[in-house]
């Protein structure tokens, strides 16, 4: 995997990815992500420089990247990270 660090300002970074085939994509992303510190972020992508949906999703355990895999990832502000709702059992943003 190559990563640069494309822009930072306020707390809030953002990263480009380009992840090798072969490597398990949730794997490196989040290997990545804890490295870097990131408690919260999106991941986005653009085709071809204009704006354009191509999105491929696997939910599993596991998903090896043939032949590449290029991601964008831009860091959630502290105050809109997700946060545990014990009456819920799961974590949600909390707008405050």
């Amino acid at each position: 995997m190559k990563s640069r660090l494309a822009w930072q300002a306020a707390g809030e970074r953002t990263y480009v990815l380009v992840l090798d085939a072969g490597e398990e994509a949730f794997a490196a992303i989040t290997g990545f992500a804890g490295k870097h510190d990131l408690g919260g972020a999106s991941l986005t992508a653009i085709d071809d420089g204009k704006p354009s949906l191509h999105l491929h999703a696997v939910l599993g355990l596991s998903g090896i990247v043939r032949p590449t895999l290029e991601v964008t990832i831009v860091e959630t502000p502290a105050h809109l990270r997700r946060r545990k709702r014990p009456e819920l059992g799961i974590a949600l943003i909390d707008p405050g």
